[in-house]
């Protein structure tokens, strides 16, 4: 890791945008189009989606860059929060990050390669009469099964790797990126080029005045959005460790943001200018289909499908992989503080965290069992944003606490920015309660399941001690 440091301390403003840009733009923007159809109805109001939900993402991002830039060198946002609170909240955050946060973007990412894997070789279905067993009315873990166990063995297939010891190879993040970029410019190219698009009401603004888009219709539609931009916050692990990072961090988080801002509104468009709003919410009806996909087959026929499936295919699997390798880490970490289970906190023979690996693969499998692609991410965004909303807040906490800290870099518009994204994050929490009750409450029961753990841990530890 020290050597990891010392050369991130080398690089300046090109590779903050770069590692920004590649955290953030992953399966969302290939497919998120369809559930914001579904919820507004409108390609100017989804849209506008998009732009509040990059204007959030940014002041976001802004504040947690302070925080980061305070506390860098002790690294990461469990240990943020273990500072800016205490051991109990830090631990809320690892037990939330395993039981949703990292563990259903793996599941997520999983079931899009299923499902990309679906559209190059149709995956026949299993259980067939099986596919309306539920439990308690919120879980169908027969319903598309064959795509979900396919997702279930990448997920495996890639802990068993990881646990070996195998790791990509250093140019696999660059790569990828390279691969999103050249498959986003081949639909808009072509997409826009197509001049026989266009379907009835495409970007018709009287739409923003005719009052079908309640407030919380554009929250909930928001979640979808938030998902594309989820990622952001990786920044804060090379917060301090960059040349000039008063400039460089926040230029290089205003930057990439409104790279990645740019390039979903142009995408969007393409896609709106493909596809019909009723044919977006048929794809969101569809379940197993993906916008990105229909939107190529409807210039580029079977052909189309094959190249951006594939595209698909090879970016979602390196992001599931990147999710299982670096995910496994802070619960280790956690192990080691004795705020996780003991066991986690091992290195096996490969000198990799191999029970943490092992733990969280299992529980990633049982996350695709649980749910859809949409309701996985919409729990997701629903518990990341307490917690960023938690480290936001920091920025008050911390000028009060440590008022002659050196801080590398100070959130512009202090403390109006901050304060907004704050108060955005009150605001997703309770909308999504009445929005997405049952996404809700999975959430609230996964991260409020963490608190008779903590007690338990602590009981356990410091019986340990007494011997």
């Amino acid at each position: 890791m020290g050597n990891q440091r010392s050369l991130v301390r080398t690089l300046g403003l090109g590779y903050v945008i770069i590692f920004v840009i590649a955290n953030i733009i992953g399966s969302g923007v290939y497919k998120k189009i369809a559930p914001m159809a579904a919820e507004l109805h409108s390609s100017v109001w989804i849209l506008a989606a998009w732009i509040v939900g990059g204007i959030i993402t940014l002041f976001g991002a802004l504040s947690n860059a302070e925080v980061a830039g305070l506390l860098a060198d002790t690294g990461g946002e469990f240990v943020y929060l273990k500072k800016i609170y205490n051991r109990f909240f830090a631990f809320m955050y690892g037990w939330s990050l395993f039981t949703i946060i990292q563990t259903a973007t793996i599941s997520s990412l999983a079931y899009v390669f299923a499902q990309s894997l679906n559209s190059i070789i149709p995956i026949p279905e299993l259980f067939t009469s099986l596919k309306d067993f539920t439990i308690g009315g919120v879980f169908f873990p027969f319903q598309d099964f064959g795509v979900k166990l396919v997702a279930i063995f990448l997920i495996l297939i890639l802990t068993g790797l990881n646990i070996s010891g195998l790791k990509s190879g250093a140019g696999t993040s660059k790569g990828i990126i390279y691969l999103v970029f050249t498959g986003l410019a081949v639909i808009v190219f072509f997409g826009l080029g197509n001049l026989h698009s266009h379907p009835a009401h495409f970007m018709d603004l009287s739409e923003l005045t005719n009052g079908t888009v309640s407030f919380s219709s554009f929250f909930t539609a928001m979640l979808a959005a938030f998902w594309a931009y989820q990622g952001w916050v990786s920044v804060g692990f090379i917060g301090g460790e960059v040349k000039d990072p008063t400039k460089n961090i926040p230029k290089g988080i205003v930057m990439g943001v409104f790279v990645v801002i740019f390039i979903y509104l142009l995408v969007n468009v393409t896609y709106l200018s493909l596809l019909s709003i009723p044919q977006l919410e048929q794809v969101h009806a569809a379940g197993n289909q993906i916008a990105a996909v229909e939107a190529v087959r409807s210039f580029w026929g079977t052909g189309g499908v094959f190249f951006i499936s594939l595209l698909i295919l090879l970016t979602t699997l390196g992001c599931t992989n990147a999710s299982i390798l670096t995910g496994a880490r802070p619960y280790y970490a956690m192990a080691r503080e004795r705020l996780f289970f003991s066991g986690i906190g091992k290195l096996n023979k490969t000198n990799v965290p191999g029970n943490s690996l092992l733990w969280q693969g299992i529980w990633a499998s049982i996350l695709v069992l649980s749910g859809t692609f949409d309701q996985l991410t919409d729990m997701i965004i629903f518990a990341v944003f307490i917690f960023y909303g938690a480290t936001t807040l920091g920025v008050f906490i911390l000028r009060r606490k440590m008022p002659d800290a050196h801080r590398p870099y100070k959130v512009w518009g202090y403390p109006i920015v901050p304060a907004i994204f704050i108060l955005f994050c009150i605001g997703l929490f309770f909308n999504t309660i009445i929005a997405r009750p049952r996404e809700a409450a999975i959430g609230m029961t996964l991260i409020l399941s963490g608190i008779p753990v903590y007690f338990f841990l602590k009981k356990r530890y410091s019986k340990d001690e007494d011997k």
